[in-house]
């Protein structure tokens, strides 16, 4: 048989020149740390610790129906539970409340949930079912 189908996979011929040899990074935004949102410095990152919180599936007392309930807020006001729930509730396009201290959002959200949590400096914990 002849080579004259087959392809060479021995690397063939070399560029020659770094075709990126050229490239400068003037111009470009400084990078931050690997992960980190463009533009941001990990200063601006917020650091802060404001506790645990629960993130718990439930459906008693609920007609069959599932609702994640946010449980051990410590330190924080009714207002900003509310604005921490409106949050959620645009993120997950469902309905949900504050009701005695807890926010109860319609569905099974937990993992949304505890991003926004996450966000807004809490340390969510998934607890139940």
């Amino acid at each position: 048989m002849s080579n004259s189908g087959k392809i060479s996979t021995d690397g063939g011929q070399s560029l020659g020149q770094n075709p990126f040899g050229s490239l400068t990074s003037a111009g470009m935004p400084a990078s931050g740390p690997v992960g980190a949102p463009p533009g941001r410095s990990p200063a601006a990152v917020p650091g802060k610790n404001r506790g645990r919180v629960d993130v718990k599936r439930t459906t008693a007392g609920r007609g069959g129906k599932t609702v994640t309930v946010v449980t051990g807020f410590v330190g924080i006001g009714l207002p900003e539970k509310e604005s921490l729930a409106k949050k959620m509730r645009n993120a997950c396009g469902c309905g949900g409340t504050v009701k005695d201290g807890e926010i109860e959002i319609q569905g099974d959200q937990r993992e949304k949930i505890a991003q926004i949590l996450t966000e807004a400096g809490f340390r969510p914990v998934f607890a139940g079912g």
